[in-house]
């Protein structure tokens, strides 16, 4: 047994878990009026409801106690003290300092990262302002009209993700596109309606090696010089964000449009800097800077707060009584604005990668379980789509529902019906409709007798289903970045718990290498035997029924 589970707080929340299985939340509400008021925080202009939680003042306290007692305090200050805390590659995680706002050094390994992290923000404006008020031309003295950033995963999956959620503030004559699959569908499709006068390229990997990335700069670059050895081409149509500067260097790519990153900011937390430069293109530095301000002030109360009263800890927390002790295996995220609709792929990967782990910080494989599997959609599509599954199925699903009192451009009459879903949906999974109650509306229809016996079991819903609600007044780039932020350190707080490394990635590498291996075998037509006979059998089907481009 691991060190965790043989503490006598997890002990005592098994108990707790078996108290209250057969404790029902319509019940709770029932018997306390004021459950809202004392299960609820507020941080801004966010408003946190987790009342609609199996939980009891004495499961939260247990929950509390629990993540004291794994060292979350001392872990967070370890992280804003700059220590190696990814302690697999011997490196600290450092995304807070992108955003810190307070003026004080920040340090790792004795070094301040602060002048570096200010300088390429101003770099990052001066060239951001220069694209958007059409100062930066392209070779032919052309304004650019077009953005393609080339990334993939961290470097594809947070800029795409803010992007679209601030779509109102962008400019609506200079389009922003994202390119991350090496699937050439992407980004063929993508320049089919572009032009190379009037198009810039930003190439984001960190070793400026990444091969998916790196076949679709090589495309780009084909694509924009057609023919030409000019290389005043790349140099007013292509910029890099790297840590490899040679290597951007190679590709024609001069220094001066190369945008440093650093070592201790991993992939997934690293829209903050240079890798959000298409962001700030997008949206403008000013909206840029208003959402690290946002991300700042969740840090400083993440830092502060007591665990009572602070949101990540509490989500953080929450999760873990649903995944360790009721043993749920999957958790949706339903954000009810439209401009949210790619929150939910980039919260995957962010607790996926962090905490998909097996092994625990001291070389040992866990004997409970970790990150459950992160899922979701639009609230209003995903209604119409998995939540049969959500309301009657035979799984439990925790859920966060994520909505705005106004949107951007609010229309009365849409945004109320939006928002009587998102207040529905909520009580429905928490109260269900009992036996008694399908009955009495049966009748109401005027079914009776057989009839309605054999359509009354369809119409119960158990309820007693777990969901928090997080609404904020509407989605300003500061907003946004405040959730990013209760987000990611949700997730800090629960690898601490689990006793994980939530900053390295080991299990993408398998993959990556074994394809090495595989690609020079798509060559030619000899027959490939040096796999199992599912692997063979699939490549030499491919090999046999390719046509000659393939």
């Amino acid at each position: 047994m691991s060190m965790l589970t043989e503490l006598p707080v997890w002990k005592q929340l098994q108990a707790q878990r078996q108290r209250m299985e057969d404790v029902h939340m319509r019940d709770l509400f029932d018997q306390d009026p004021g459950r809202f008021a004392r299960f609820s925080l507020e941080f801004g202009d966010i408003l946190f409801d987790f009342s609609k939680n199996r939980i009891t003042e004495e499961t939260l306290a247990l929950l509390y106690r629990l993540a004291r007692e794994t060292g979350v305090a001392e872990a967070i200050t370890a992280m804003f003290d700059g220590a190696p805390i990814n302690h697999t590659e011997h490196r600290a995680a450092l995304h807070i300092a992108l955003r810190d706002q307070s003026g004080r050094a920040i340090k790792t390994e004795g070094h301040n990262v602060m002048p570096e992290v200010r300088a390429e923000l101003k770099k990052i404006r001066d060239f951001s302002e220069a694209v958007r008020t059409r100062a930066w031309r392209g070779s032919t003295g052309q304004p650019i009209t077009d953005v393609v950033s080339l990334g993939v995963g961290g470097s594809d999956l947070g800029p795409v993700m803010v992007t679209e959620a601030l779509r109102p503030y962008a400019l609506h004559d200079l389009r922003v596109h994202f390119v991350s699959n090496v699937d050439e569908s992407h980004i063929t499709d993508t320049l089919e309606a572009l032009k190379p006068e009037t198009t810039l390229f930003i190439v984001v990997s960190k070793s400026f090696t990444t091969q998916d990335t790196m076949v679709n700069a090589e495309t780009a670059r084909k694509w924009l010089l057609n023919g030409s050895e000019d290389m005043e081409i790349i140099r007013r149509h292509m910029v890099a964000v790297t840590s490899n500067i040679e290597r951007a260097a190679e590709c024609g790519i001069p220094e001066e449009n190369v945008f440093g990153m650093w070592d201790w900011v991993g992939g997934r937390y690293s829209l903050w800097s240079a890798v959000g430069l298409s962001i700030a293109i997008a949206v403008g530095m000013d909206h840029f800077e208003a959402m690290l301000a946002g991300a700042h002030e969740m840090d400083e109360h993440f830092r502060s707060a007591p665990f009572e009263q602070n949101l990540p800890v509490t989500l953080a927390m929450l999760g873990i009584w649903y995944n360790n002790f009721f043993g749920t295996q999957a958790y949706a995220i339903l954000p009810y604005d439209q401009h949210l609709h790619r929150l939910p792929a980039y919260l995957q990967q962010l607790e996926m990668e962090s905490n998909g782990k097996r092994v625990d910080r001291d070389g040992k494989v866990v004997d409970y379980d970790t990150c459950p599997v992160i899922f979701g959609e639009l609230g209003i599509t995903g209604q119409h789509a998995f939540y049969q599954m959500l309301h009657q199925g035979t799984r439990m699903v925790p859920a966060d529902f994520i909505a705005p009192i106004e949107s951007y451009q609010c229309i009365q009459l849409h945004h109320r019906i939006l928002m009587s879903n998102v207040f529905a949906q909520t009580e429905a999974l928490m109260r269900g409709r009992t036996e008694a109650e399908a009955r009495a509306e049966l009748e109401a229809e005027g079914l009776s007798g057989e009839e309605l016996e054999a359509l009354l079991p369809y119409k119960i819903f158990p309820g007693n289903k777990p969901s928090n609600t997080l609404i904020y007044k509407t989605l300003t780039p500061a907003t946004l970045g405040a959730l990013i932020a209760l987000y990611e350190h949700k997730v800090f707080v629960q690898g601490v718990v689990w006793n994980i490394n939530s900053f390295d990635q080991w299990g993408v590498e398998l993959g990556k290498q074994l394809a090495k291996t595989i690609l020079p075998e798509l060559d030619g037509d000899e027959e490939v035997t040096r796999h199992d006979s599912s692997t063979n059998g699939l490549i030499n089907h491919y090999k046999k029924h390719r046509g000659r481009q393939s």
